[in-house]
């Protein structure tokens, strides 16, 4: 087991210090779709290289970088030739459809996709139901180390509640390269328009994230999602996270019992500057699972087989 000297808050790592070679096995081939390295305008703990060599220590076969921010495509390029070629961890990127990349900008998204991109999150910051949730919760999101205007919220759909021409635009983009479009932070009216139009559209790969946190989905809701074929996500941050934050177990696995372990994926959510790194969380999570009962076979598939169909062409 091998262990990185990150430069922020190692203690929230500890237990990774901790022998547990059962869970370390289940963590060979995961795929983490949901990893938010720097740079960012918010304080992360690791890098695009750390991140990727921390996983591929343990034998993930890819990981996503993602910024609420900016594309991270580009940075991944760069990174090719000083390190990242070397590893064993493939690492993607993709493109966040908020305010500091245009909103729902089609040529952002045709670039990001056509330069290597793999995942178009529709809006995050800049959803009605995120900018609710942060004025009337803690949603535990950092404070920017940059001076940037507030979020103007972005809808994806007209006064009539049809979807705007501009989503289908950008449908058609992830449709014709085959990329994976995530529900992001939209409610659920938005998520549940914005996944009819992606299936009308052609577009085979479609996740709503942490249907609990923002989102507000309900489990019924989660399922009826599910049987349009589109992957329901958990971040692992949620329940094995910071202990003052962390969620009931019983609420994943209801989720994963009723949703089914064909439609479920699991991810990690992190690279915060306070939080556990994305590794440390898998390995809770697979501690916790089968702690839980869930059978080794059936943890491989949350961890990476969904991801991997996802993800890789």
């Amino acid at each position: 087991m091998t262990t990185v000297d990150y430069p922020f808050n190692p203690s929230a790592d500890e237990d990774r210090l901790v022998p547990d070679p059962e869970a370390d096995a289940l963590l060979v081939g995961a795929v983490d779709l949901h990893q938010h390295p720097g740079p960012s305008p918010f304080p992360r703990r690791m890098s695009i290289l750390d991140a990727a060599r921390d996983a591929s220590d343990f034998g993930f076969r890819a990981i996503v970088a993602k910024s609420h921010h900016h594309s991270m495509v580009t940075d991944i390029l760069a990174l090719r030739s000083a390190g990242l070629e070397g590893l064993s961890t493939e690492v993607y990127g993709g493109i966040a459809l908020n305010r500091t990349v245009g909103g729902l900008n089609p040529y952002a998204v045709e670039l990001a996709l056509r330069m290597g991109g793999r995942m178009v999150w529709f809006p995050t910051l800049s959803s009605a139901a995120h900018v609710s949730h942060h004025e009337n919760h803690d949603t535990g999101f950092p404070t920017p180390e940059v001076d940037l205007r507030p979020n103007e919220i972005i809808t994806i759909l007209d006064e009539d509640g049809a979807v705007l021409p501009s989503v289908r635009d950008i449908l058609s983009v992830i449709a014709a390269e085959d990329a994976v479009l995530t529900c992001g932070h939209l409610g659920i009216t938005e998520s549940s328009a914005l996944i009819s139009a992606a299936r009308e559209a052609g577009v085979n790969r479609i996740v709503v994230n942490h249907p609990v946190f923002v989102v507000g989905a309900s489990v019924e809701q989660a399922v009826a999602w599910a049987r349009q074929g589109v992957f329901i996500e958990h971040c692992a941050i949620m329940y094995f996270g910071r202990p003052e934050r962390r969620r009931d177990l019983g609420e994943l696995l209801t989720f994963i019992k009723e949703v089914g372990i064909g439609q479920t994926i699991i991810s990690s959510d992190s690279g915060q500057k306070t939080n556990p790194l994305p590794v440390t969380l898998y390995r809770r999570a697979a501690r916790g699972l089968l702690d839980a009962g869930l059978p080794e076979p059936d943890i491989r598939q949350l961890f990476g087989l969904n991801a991997e169909g996802l993800l890789l062409k």
